[in-house]
């Protein structure tokens, strides 16, 4: 926002409409950004207990003039002064009992933003601790595989117990966002798609030992690459007839070590269709249809969403929007309507990882989506006020003026907001527990 577009007025003048800035630390005051438009009498009253005797005021990007006669507000009932303030203009329209009364609930809100950032923080460690766990276990599994098949498999199967266990859980789970640098993509991708089938096997009721045997196939589905020379283990555009039948054959390289581990049939059946598509165009059977079980059309679904969103090749990685928008506009006939009905309900129309504008120009990037209300989001929303690592996570279902314009590419920010957001060049997931969380801002 541009220093010279602005002007300071008196809280005397605040109305309705008005595009204001409050220059006050981030924990100085309870709302989701420091530079918002008034949408209500509440948060005239809020920002008139801060104290604050004058506010920046943009006129430019306000509804009202800050000269306009004011609307007719009304004084709330039932209030008693409960703390001492500044004096309040009586133009205003409110009584200094009922702006006092104020006072305390502000400054709650103010430690229940502080809690709310540190919760959300603990929160992202734990995921990323068990994202790191789990990769590592991969890892493991890669190097073991043939030593030690029985006890990989029960790690393995104890691992994704767990998820399992915490997905049915009472209470609901949001996917979320990682940081960045969670592993090698080997890695990342098996347990990126462990965790995203295991949400949408949830989201389609599969019971629990569906989930695990899904949950199997998905962390292990390409295990068998390992036998496979380097350059072969990614599909490639350039690939001869040949070279394309060699990358295919990492399918059954994946069952023959599934079968060293003791899999069962349900969770080799589901690793075998992982590239298996609905219209009979995929490999390496060419089944269609009810052929398909539900755990291999989810795995079909989800590994090439985290395909297109993670290719060995950074340069064509696409963001989780433009790779769920490819999907369903080119590629739905490739895959099962339920199933894709229920991942495009999941993810939301703005999958975590994806950076957007909003409604009033600023920009953030989704962070956690809750498949029960996908449209809503909990962004991080640039503010150059704020520091980039105490940024605080907003939901958008109570910061209704800070909704989603559109999608972005990266290279279509701003450098600021670029440096700011740190947009991810490949994303990880996890999913974490939905916590029940009163509103914090007025």
């Amino acid at each position: 926002m541009r220093e010279t577009s602005s002007r300071w007025i008196d809280v005397a003048q605040l109305r309705r409409g008005l595009f204001i800035q409050l220059d006050l630390g981030w924990m100085d005051h309870p709302f989701p950004k420091g530079s918002f438009k008034i949408t209500s009498n509440d948060q005239i009253k809020t920002i008139l207990s801060l104290g604050l005797s004058q506010i920046r005021y943009f006129p430019d990007q306000s509804d009202v003039a800050a000269d306009s006669e004011p609307a007719p507000l009304d004084e709330p009932e039932g209030l008693s002064p409960r703390s001492t303030g500044p004096s309040v203009p009586a133009s205003l329209g409110y009584s200094q009992p009922a702006i006092r009364s104020v006072f305390n609930e502000v400054d709650m809100l103010r430690l229940q933003r502080q809690e709310r950032f540190a919760d959300q923080q603990r929160s992202l460690a734990l995921c990323e601790r068990r994202f790191s766990e789990a990769t590592q276990l991969y890892r493991r599994v890669v190097e073991q595989a043939s030593s030690r098949a029985v006890q990989m498999r029960d790690e393995c199967t104890a691992l994704v117990t767990h998820c399992v266990n915490d997905l049915l859980a009472e209470g609901e789970s949001a996917i979320r966002l990682l940081s960045e640098a969670m592993g090698e993509r080997s890695a990342v991708h098996p347990v990126n798609v462990m965790v995203v089938s295991l949400l949408l096997g949830r989201a389609l009721g599969l019971p629990a030992a569906a989930l695990i045997d899904l949950g199997l196939a998905a962390l292990l589905h390409d295990l068998g690459k390992v036998q496979m020379a380097e350059r072969m283990r990614s599909e490639d555009p350039s690939f001869s007839a040949s070279e394309q039948l060699v990358y295919q054959e990492h399918v059954e390289h994946s069952l023959l070590v599934g079968r060293r581990m003791g899999l069962s049939e349900d969770v080799l059946r589901s690793v075998a269709q992982h590239h298996e598509l609905a219209d009979g165009s995929g490999f390496p059977s060419g089944l269609a249809g009810t052929n398909l079980s539900s755990s291999g059309k989810i795995l079909a679904l989800v590994n090439r969403y985290d395909n297109l969103c993670n290719p060995p090749r950074l340069v064509n990685a696409m963001t989780p929007h433009e790779a769920l928008s490819l999907i369903f506009a080119q590629l739905k006939t490739r895959f099962d309507t339920t199933t894709l009905g229920a991942f495009i309900r999941m993810m939301g129309v703005y999958p975590p990882g994806s950076v957007v504008q909003l409604l009033n120009d600023g920009y953030a990037m989704v962070v956690s989506v809750n498949s029960t209300r996908p449209l809503k989001p909990y962004v991080i929303v640039f503010d150059g006020a704020v520091p980039r690592d105490e940024a605080l996570m907003v939901d958008l279902e109570h910061a209704p003026e800070l909704g989603i314009r559109r999608s972005l590419k990266p290279s279509q920010l701003p450098r600021t907001v670029q440096d700011y957001l740190s947009p991810r060049q490949r994303v990880s997931y996890f999913f974490e527990r939905v916590v029940d969380m009163d509103r914090l801002e007025i």
